[in-house]
């Protein structure tokens, strides 16, 4: 088990940032989560679909929940088979792949993005095939050419993550795990290992989507996962109002809000989307402080 220290302590210490990454790599995860810490503040890391409803559209709404706060920004790569999603980012994947939104459409606007002077922490969400079939190399490549800085990858378990891992790691993106309130200690401690940027924490046993209450588990579940780990926590699926990122202060730090943020998007007219999702966004992160979390 890992020493208990103070939070500015485990943000400075990040043991994997990273023997094996190039000392002139930026990163800029590493960089956002060590500001929080030194203000006491709570991060945020919004989800969107890239091409949901349009790319012009996620090229407009990146910007505007920067503006609102956002610490990190989780792009969803469209994929037929969103297995960990629920009905409202399924809706939103199988719109994008209507539209014709590749891996490469991803990239490309996250490189356009990074042309328009947004610096916000990118995070790619997404399953391996997408990856696999691009190339590894080449997809690691292009992900660092166009800005990004870390990748969660759903259907990737630890034991087939060598190969992705050796073609991020030199080109500092970050492979970011998931797990769950099954996930056993020996997983856990595992994923840890192989973590870099911030580890996922799933909030429940289920798929994404916006809920009511949060499960009563999850300060049980982070309090696991940090005696494996001193990386940043985030805990996401279920996250959809200030009082959740509220409660998860004392546990986490950073909350994930994903469905809830589509849904607004969805439903909103096209001429007032980036500032309602900039507003929304804004209302979660407020002045969330910390919580003495360790």
């Amino acid at each position: 088990m890992l020493p208990v220290r103070g939070v500015c302590d485990i943000f400075t210490a990040h043991s994997r940032t990273k023997g094996d990454r190039g000392a002139d790599v930026m990163d800029r995860i590493k960089d956002r989560f060590d500001a929080l810490a030194a203000r006491g503040d709570m991060g945020l890391i919004p989800y969107l679909t890239v091409g949901f409803p349009t790319v012009e559209d996620t090229l407009s709404l990146i910007p505007a929940l920067e503006e609102g706060g956002a610490d990190v920004i989780e792009l969803g790569v469209p994929f037929s088979d969103p297995i960990a999603d629920g009905p409202t980012i399924q809706r939103s994947s199988f719109h994008a792949l209507t539209q014709g939104v590749t891996p490469a459409a991803c990239l490309d606007v996250c490189g356009r993005l990074r042309g328009a002077g947004v610096s916000v922490p990118f995070v790619l969400m997404g399953y391996y095939n997408s990856i696999l079939s691009y190339g590894l190399e080449r997809f690691a490549g292009d992900a660092a050419q166009a800005g990004v800085d870390g990748a969660i990858v759903v259907d990737l378990p630890f034991e087939e993550a060598g190969p992705l891992r050796n073609a991020f790691d030199p080109l500092g993106i970050h492979i970011i795990p998931l797990l769950t309130p099954t996930s056993t200690d020996t997983r856990i401690e595992m994923n840890c290992e192989g973590a870099g940027g911030f580890v996922y924490c799933v909030s429940l046993t289920g798929v994404t989507g916006a809920r009511d209450e949060l499960p009563p588990g999850i300060p049980d579940m982070t309090r696991r996962v940090r005696c494996h780990t001193e990386l940043p926590l985030a805990v996401g699926f279920g996250v959809s109002q200030r009082r959740h990122v509220e409660a998860l202060s004392s546990c986490a730090q950073a909350a994930v809000v994903g469905s809830a943020l589509v849904d607004l998007v969805d439903r909103t007219p096209g001429e007032r989307r980036a500032e309602e999702a900039k507003e929304f966004v804004a209302g979660l992160k407020g002045a969330v402080p910390t919580q003495g979390r360790r």
